[in-house]
């Protein structure tokens, strides 16, 4: 009874105004469904239910039964009428920066004057904005000082709502690359700027860089092999890592266990981390057939982020001088080539992930990825499949997540309309349900 009554004042102490993400469910929980996505890339189900307990899926039946159609269920099981909606699994965001999502002049500034407490409570609050649009699991590629490090482990420890997080801690780069801390700042601060020891020059030097955030409690390993948009820095979007140093840094973290994650743009520094054995590339803005070629035979996923466009345009809609000088050249090309990777690597049969870099763009507003994936070459049904059992295999958690099957855990969503029709109803997500536990109803 006190850790309920705690963890509902937490939560509306973070904004929300009810609470029933905290409620004391029922161990054991029926769910109702209007129609069922259970196995997304699978046709969907009509009248279906779903039976559930200690936050796993029990069963999955045709039509809509009650407890006493579950001889295991007692005859008091709750039961969740969602007959008029479609229920499909949690969503998944394979690439987000929850910890803000200023960006521009307003980010750099922030990096100066932002307390590492005020940045815990920001990410908080983004992680509540991401669980209530949808997203029970997200992969969160890029840290500062440990928040969202902690952040995944008071989430996992039920002292906070949020999406199941898998965290890279620090991204690492070269000196000057994509995620030097330094960049775009007097030469004085850059003592202070670079705590983090997330730079390295050298395959022994790139080792250590990943041991570091191994030992720091990372999930996964983020590098970058070429220049981003981002980067205050006239270096453009090439590559910006030597082999050596780019498979030092796949190779150790596949020795402890951990994916790497790959920022790049350029298709030379793409090629360069697919030789390396990376598992996933990040945005992937530039390729050639050389590079398609080459990634047909990895086992790499596509993480596309064009979701980065949305916040490019709100950002500079609200200030033209949001971004200056370099960053802003590069934003306006970025913005005009939107898409275009993604329809070469569909047509190449690459398997494709979702994944949205919120922190880019605009924390809650994740599911407009599916707009911009279908309006690009995917199908609804590719698009949710991306989301949902192909981003559930590139975290590593395809025996747990993705599809709604029994022994999986009961993370479930549910709209008013068909996803499979029309992807933007994943906007209006009605209730999320994650571990069996109601995080949000209408």
């Amino acid at each position: 009874m006190r850790t309920s009554l705690l963890r509902a004042t937490l939560f509306c102490l973070l904004g929300g105004a009810a609470a029933p993400a905290f409620a004391a469910d029922a161990s054991w929980l029926i769910v109702q469904a209007g129609q069922l996505l259970d196995r997304p890339g699978q046709a969907a189900r009509g009248k279906s239910t779903v039976l559930i307990h200690a936050g796993r899926i029990q069963a999955v039946r045709e039509g809509h039964v009650d407890a006493a159609a579950f001889s295991e269920a007692p005859a008091d099981t709750r039961v969740l009428d969602l007959r008029n909606q479609f229920v499909l699994p949690g969503l998944i965001d394979s690439h987000v920066h929850l910890r803000s999502d200023k960006a521009g002049a307003e980010g750099q500034l922030e990096q100066v004057t932002r307390s590492t407490a005020a940045a815990a409570y920001e990410a908080a609050l983004n992680a509540r904005k991401t669980l209530e649009a949808g997203f029970t699991t997200v992969r969160n590629l890029g840290d500062q000082d440990g928040v969202t490090l902690a952040l995944r482990d008071a989430i996992a420890a039920g002292k906070l709502p949020g999406p199941r997080i898998l965290d890279a801690a620090n991204a690492i780069s070269t000196s000057a690359g994509h995620m030097d801390p330094t960049l775009g700042f007097r030469e004085e601060l850059h003592e202070a700027l670079a705590h983090e020891h997330n730079t390295c020059d050298g395959a022994d030097d790139c080792r250590r860089a990943v041991r570091r955030q191994i030992a720091r409690g990372a999930d996964v390993i983020k590098m970058a092999t070429t220049g981003g948009v981002n980067s205050r820095i006239g270096a453009g979007l090439g590559q910006q890592m030597f082999e050596d140093e780019a498979r030092a840094i796949v190779e150790t973290a596949h020795l402890y266990g951990k994916k790497v994650a790959v920022h790049a743009h350029g298709a030379d520094g793409i090629a360069l981390a697919l030789r390396a054995g990376a598992d996933s590339i990040e945005h992937g803005t530039l390729l050639d057939a050389d590079t398609l070629a080459l990634w047909r035979k990895s086992r790499a996923y596509y993480v596309p982020t064009l979701s980065t466009v949305n916040g490019y345009k709100q950002r500079l809609a609200a200030n033209p001088d949001a971004y200056t000088g370099e960053v802003r050249a590069k934003i306006e090309w970025r913005i005009g080539i939107t898409g275009k990777s993604l329809r070469q690597a569909a047509a190449a049969g690459i398997p494709v992930a979702f994944g949205t870099d919120a922190g880019v763009s605009l924390h809650g507003r994740n599911a407009d990825e599916f707009e911009l994936l279908v309006e690009h070459g995917l199908s609804p049904a590719q698009a949710l499949r991306a989301a949902t059992v192909n981003a559930a295999d590139l975290l590593g958690l395809g025996a747990e997540i993705g599809s709604l099957e029994a022994g999986k855990r009961a993370d479930l969503i549910a709209v008013d309309g068909d996803p499979l029709q029309d992807v933007r109803v994943l906007k209006r997500v009605a209730w999320v349900i994650k571990d069996g536990r109601v995080e949000k109803a209408p």
